[in-house]
């Protein structure tokens, strides 16, 4: 079990993080797309800004973590500011204009209803594993298709 900070136990459990990796891992085996789970204590605000970009921030994120140079552009992003309690989730264009705003939407609301029960974890589990089923059936796994990105969960 890898030891995380400390900041992350606001929400989440020890052993949650690894778990959320496995879901990951589960839920790419049956599609060609790419799934990152980002954790960041809070939204960065730019001087003068009152409310935090959470969009744009996942935005820098999904750049940072490459998930723009995926060969197919099927990467998903799904960043979560703790403190803040921000939730986005951010599909690359071949993804977005398959599944909607109204599929994005209700993942979000998926996992914002289980952390206000305290069931953070297991939510983005949950989460997870519907992204994965339906980018299975929208982007299957191919012969050949690899593994691009990390599973494991990214924290900033």
């Amino acid at each position: 079990m890898t030891k995380h900070p400390g900041w992350t136990r606001t929400l989440f459990a020890e052993g949650d993080l690894d778990a959320i990796a496995s879901a990951v891992q589960e839920a790419e085996r049956d599609t060609s797309a790419e799934i990152r789970v980002h954790l960041e204590r809070t939204v960065p605000r730019p001087p003068g800004e009152a409310r935090p970009d959470t969009l744009g921030r996942a935005r820098q994120v999904f750049v940072k973590l490459g998930m723009h140079q995926t060969a197919l552009r099927h990467g998903v992003l799904i960043y979560v500011a703790l403190e803040d309690h921000r939730v986005a989730i951010l599909g690359d264009e071949g993804i977005h204009a398959r599944v909607g705003e109204n599929y994005w939407a209700g993942i979000r609301d998926l996992m914002v209803s289980r952390f206000r029960q305290g069931a953070a974890g297991p939510g983005l589990i949950e989460a997870v594993g519907d992204l994965g089923r339906s980018l299975a059936r929208h982007f299957p796994r191919r012969p050949g298709d690899t593994n691009e990105l990390s599973d494991s969960v990214s924290l900033s």
